[in-house]
């Protein structure tokens, strides 16, 4: 066996560089998603004052179309990458996505355009993970796919990171004298961003048997832990599986319902978090944009962290699926303590500091959500040959996207409900101004105390499935 520092110093290490290349590209994907989210205390406001008069519902509309369209398109995305390689996968949705992202800007204010334009959005940003994880799969030995997923998936929280800090500067400027609003350059200049990386995705990127600066002691190491080494493409292409079959086996729906539970939790937090900030804490703008990045700063930490928590375990013996699921558990019990943002994000109880202490439990919540996702995404590599490691995320990006569905429309009805009755009760008492917004606010932050509820328990109920589906370690043989 091959020791780490061995490989290091022998083996080499471009599969790094390929990670790199999965970084940058996963924080281009999100910041580019994350744009409609900080534009939405913008877009909420009435036309008189430079808004677009939407509402909850509204909002909800646009993300609910682009996570549909994604959902769907990041199903057959991992068929069309396994059959086309990752090589020209990954750029094409790139491509897509920027194009539409810049489209965006040339909407208007209907909501329904914005959903339609942001629905072919979803078709490219569909691509990027199963390409990513198929990656992966193709350039790592098992024992560190969590890690390298860990890294790249990381970027999810980089791309947010940079949003928080770039879209709000961005859409609160004025530009050219008022004749592009800033929320249109928002569109335009972080569509433009992606189009420089497929540069360096040509250059640097192949897989491992055309890639030329990888060395044999490399190649050899990547395939280490092999069930069955595949030495040709044409071996791997004469052997692609009906995308049909993979619904007979138990680690499929453990994955899908794994994703189904969990991704949604995360597109609430990206596409809501703002606007709880300005219900919770009435700060928006460039108010809001510190607070936020220290939110995805700390998930980095919870994807590079937890994609390496099994490794504890497995460095005391244990085997490396059991030591997986244990690190899930573990990493499933601290999203629950969600359930007291409201409490903490109380400014009666706690004053200037309820924001901060709000913060601090939502951040465990986001780190915890991507320690989950890199080690969820890592049982697919575990238990499925290479040659469906796209198709099978492609399934439970589909998963995913429906519960990010059906999440982001139960928040809009939700806090919209909540805001009527406020309205009716500011009616009933007829108040005014400060009184009034106090009282509707006081009724939003009641909804997002049941949603932040909801987030608290999901990643359990995951965990519970994920056991009784494949309680251990089988993996496929038979593809």
């Amino acid at each position: 066996m091959i020791k780490k520092n061995e490989v290091t110093q022998k083996v080499g290490n471009y599969r790094w560089v390929i990670v790199g290349l999965l970084l940058f590209a996963t924080t281009i994907n999100y910041m580019d998603r994350q744009v409609i989210g900080y534009l939405k205390p913008l877009f909420s406001r009435p036309l008189a004052e430079g808004g677009l008069a939407w509402t909850n519902t509204d909002f909800s509309l646009v993300t609910s179309w682009f996570v549909g369209f994604y959902a769907v398109m990041t199903f057959f995305a991992g068929f069309v990458i396994d059959k086309i390689g990752t090589k020209l996968g990954l750029a094409l949705s790139l491509i897509i996505w920027s194009f539409f992202g810049i489209l965006n800007a040339f909407a208007g204010s209907l909501a329904v355009v914005h959903a339609i334009i942001r629905s072919l959005f979803g078709i490219g940003e569909a691509g990027n993970f199963p390409a990513s994880n198929k990656t992966i799969a193709e350039w790592f030995p098992k024992k560190e796919r969590a890690l390298a997923i860990g890294i790249f998936n990381s970027g999810s929280n980089i791309g947010a990171m940079i949003a928080s800090l770039a879209v709000p500067a961005i859409a609160y400027a004025v530009w050219f004298n008022g004749a592009v609003q800033g929320w249109q350059m928002a569109f335009i200049i972080t569509g433009i961003v992606g189009l420089v990386w497929l540069f360096f995705w040509y250059w640097l990127y192949d897989t491992p048997l055309k890639q030329k600066r990888l060395s044999k002691a490399e190649f050899d190491y990547i395939h280490s832990d092999d069930v069955v080494v595949v030495h040709t493409e044409e071996d791997e292409i004469a052997t692609k599986t009906p995308w049909y079959r993979l619904l007979f086996y138990r680690q499929t729906w453990a994955f899908f319902f794994g994703k189904f539970m969990t991704d949604g939790i995360w597109w609430f937090l990206l596409f809501w978090l703002p606007d709880f900030m300005k219900q919770q804490f009435n700060m928006e703008g460039h108010a809001v944009m510190i607070p936020l990045f220290v939110v995805y700063g700390v998930a980095i930490a919870g994807s590079v962290l937890g994609g390496g928590f099994p490794m504890f375990f497995i460095n005391k013996g244990m085997e490396a699926y059991k030591a997986r699921l244990l690190a899930m558990l573990i990493i499933a019990v601290l999203p629950l303590v969600l359930v007291l943002t409201p409490y903490f994000g109380s400014v009666q109880r706690f004053g200037a500091n309820a924001y901060i202490l709000a913060l601090i439990v939502i951040c465990i919540g986001a780190a915890a959500h991507q320690a989950w996702s890199a080690n969820l995404f890592t049982t697919v590599s575990d238990m499925f040959p290479k040659k469906s490691v796209g198709s099978v995320t492609g399934i439970g990006g589909l998963a995913g996207g429906i519960g990010g569905v059906l999440v982001q429309q139960f928040a809009g009805r939700l806090t919209d409900h909540f805001k009527a009755i406020g309205d009716a009760a500011v009616a009933a008492q007829h108040l005014v101004g400060n009184a009034a917004e106090a009282l509707v606010q006081s009724h939003v932050q009641t909804a997002y105390g049941i949603m932040f509820g909801l987030c608290a328990s999901a990643y359990l109920f995951a965990w519970l499935v994920i056991k009784l589906l494949v309680p251990r370690y089988n993996p496929i043989t038979d593809l």
